[in-house]
């Protein structure tokens, strides 16, 4: 078994300490931002996987659009790639969990003769495995521990090597029910739930499970997002009601008012609860105050 990247005491903190499951999450980066590379990341442990997507994240030049735990999740993402969804480069590791004998060189190696393929890194803890990896055109080697300075030294050397289709359009969260993915408009995400180690996207859909911490999240949508309670993000634009009974505070988020319309009860930290009524009210009118 390879061994784990540590997480800094900031990123511990920070995830929602989840188990391994099968979600991609994509973004579209904000008018006016420099082009930033579409990245998977194919880890079976949930940690360095986690942490290599904050690390990828914190970088300007690049955005994680997936993150999966096995060969044949990944191989489902490239075939997607392939059928027209945009991504630029894949994360992997070599040894997989569950993946039998296959390896993540032969992700790599599957895709040699594909034109469309995208750029390969191998993100492992074995060193022995370089020279073959870059003999099938593999684009970077990170061994483990990764440290932020050397992630951002390889996406450099992808950015450079990389340019924008200029078709490239609106890209979608990709979530996942059972062995099925499901791709959502953002517009579309109510809110975004960590609990009991698992984080899931409430949608007029449905609700299903994401593989990503929420800290993370937050980073990928920034301000489309509030952060009502440390185990809660919404989208402030389907709020539709807030309650206050005593101490506690709850917010309504779906598409209608009332009680047999009401999408999912979120509660608010008491932290938070007067910061989120100032938000609502800053931006509605007809109520009295003073």
């Amino acid at each position: 078994m390879h061994r784990r990247a540590p997480l800094r005491p900031s990123a511990r903190a920070a995830h929602d300490e989840r188990e391994p499951g099968g979600f991609s999450m994509n973004t579209v980066p904000a008018a006016g931002d420099a082009y930033r590379l579409r990245a998977l990341v194919v880890e079976d442990e949930w940690p360095a996987r986690n942490y290599l997507v904050e690390l990828i994240e914190a970088s300007s030049l690049a955005g994680v659009v997936g993150a999966v735990a096995s060969l044949g999740e990944a191989r489902q993402a490239l075939h997607l790639a392939a059928g027209g969804a945009e991504l630029d480069v894949v994360f992997v590791d070599i040894a997989l969990t569950g993946s039998d004998d296959a390896t993540g060189l032969d992700l790599v190696r599957a895709s040699v003769h594909d034109p469309r393929r995208p750029m390969f890194v191998l993100a492992t803890a074995f060193k022995e495995h370089a020279i073959e990896a870059f003999a099938l055109g593999v684009d970077d080697y990170l061994l483990k521990p990764f440290t932020q300075e050397r992630v951002d030294q390889c996406l450099r050397r992808l950015h450079a090597r990389k340019r924008p289709s200029p078709a490239a359009g609106p890209l979608r969260i990709v979530a996942r029910r059972g062995k099925n993915l499901v791709f959502l408009e953002p517009s579309e995400v109510w809110a975004f739930e960590a609990a009991d180690r698992l984080t899931s996207v409430h949608t007029p859909h449905g609700t299903f499970d994401l593989d990503l911490s929420l800290a993370s999240i937050e980073a990928s949508f920034g301000r489309a997002l509030t952060r009502v309670h440390r185990n809660w993000l919404v989208n402030a634009a389907y709020i539709k009601e807030l309650e206050r009974d005593g101490g506690d505070t709850r917010i309504f988020v779906g598409i209608g008012i009332g009680p047999e319309r009401r999408g999912v009860c979120v509660p608010v930290s008491r932290d938070r609860a007067q910061p989120v009524r100032d938000m609502l009210l800053a931006s509605a009118t007809g109520l009295r105050r003073g």
